[in-house]
C-alpha cells in the first residue's frame, strides 16, 4: 500500500485494529494537532478531547437540571391534587362538588376559564351545571376516551367558556369501570402553547378519576345528605 492509495478510512481502520499504537508511539500522540472546533487555530488532541468531555458534561448537566425541574413540578402538582381530593371528600353538601371542582381547578392550573357540565345525576337538578347539554355534547363525551389537548376546533363545549380559548383541554368525566361519561370538563387558556396535542395527559386522567368519583355522590337518592 502506498501513500496515494492510503485513505482516511484506512488510517481509521488501522488505529482501530491497533489500539496500542499511541501507547507504543506516545511522542506521536503528544505532537498531534487538530483543528479547533470554533476557531482557526490548531490544538492538541488531548485538549480537543477535554473540550469534548466538557461539552458532554454541560449537556448532561442541562438534562439533569430539566429532570429535577420536572420532578419538582410533578411533586407540586401531585400535592395540590391530593389536597383538592381531600377537600372534595370533606365536603358535606354534595351539591357543592361541581362548583368546588371548577373553583379548585382554576387555582390549580391558574386558568381564568373552566367549565363543567354533568348529566344523569339525580341529586343535581335545575342547576347551571346541567345547562346546554345537547345530545351532540353527550355523544362527543362518549367518544372522548382520552383527554383532548390542542387548539380550538369548533368544539361545541367551548362555548361554555364564554371567550373562545387559544388552546383547551377537554376531559370526559367517566367513573372507573364505566363506559358512559357523566359529564364533560373544559379547561381553556389564552396561551396557544398551554394545551398542545403532544403534551402528556397523566394529570388530566387523574383529574377525571378524582372528579368522577366525587360526582358519583350526586347519584344517590333520598332526602338525607351524604354525611347526615
Amino acid at each position: 500500500m502506498n501513500t496515494d492509495s492510503l485513505s482516511a478510512e484506512d488510517v481509521a481502520q488501522f488505529l482501530q485494529d491497533n489500539p496500542s499504537f499511541f501507547q507504543d508511539h506516545a511522542d506521536v500522540f503528544s505532537n498531534l494537532r487538530v483543528p479547533h472546533p470554533n476557531e482557526t487555530r490548531a490544538i492538541s488532541l488531548g485538549e480537543r478531547q477535554i473540550m469534548t468531555l466538557r461539552a458532554r458534561t454541560k449537556d448532561l448537566e442541562w438534562k439533569l437540571s430539566g429532570l429535577v425541574h420536572n420532578a419538582s413540578g410533578n411533586e407540586r402538582i401531585s400535592k395540590t391534587l391530593t389536597g383538592w381530593c381531600c377537600r372534595m371528600l370533606a365536603e358535606h353538601d354534595s351539591s357543592q362538588i361541581p362548583a368546588h371542582i371548577v373553583r379548585s381547578l382554576g387555582d390549580l392550573f391558574d386558568l381564568p376559564t373552566i367549565a363543567l357540565r354533568v348529566w344523569d345525576l339525580p341529586k343535581l337538578v335545575d342547576s347551571e351545571f346541567n345547562e346546554d347539554v345537547s345530545d351532540a355534547i353527550r355523544a362527543y363525551a362518549r367518544e372522548l376516551t382520552t383527554p383532548y389537548c390542542g387548539p380550538l376546533a369548533d368544539q361545541e363545549a367551548a362555548s361554555w367558556l364564554g371567550t373562545p380559548p387559544a388552546s383547551l383541554a377537554l376531559i370526559a368525566l367517566r367513573p372507573q369501570g364505566s363506559s358512559e361519561p357523566i359529564g364533560l370538563l373544559v379547561l381553556g387558556s389564552d396561551d396557544p402553547d398551554r394545551f398542545t396535542a403532544d403534551m402528556g395527559t397523566a394529570f388530566l386522567d387523574t383529574i377525571n378519576q378524582l372528579a368522577s368519583a366525587s360526582l358519583l355522590r350526586l347519584r344517590a337518592t333520598g332526602d338525607q345528605d351524604d354525611y347526615a
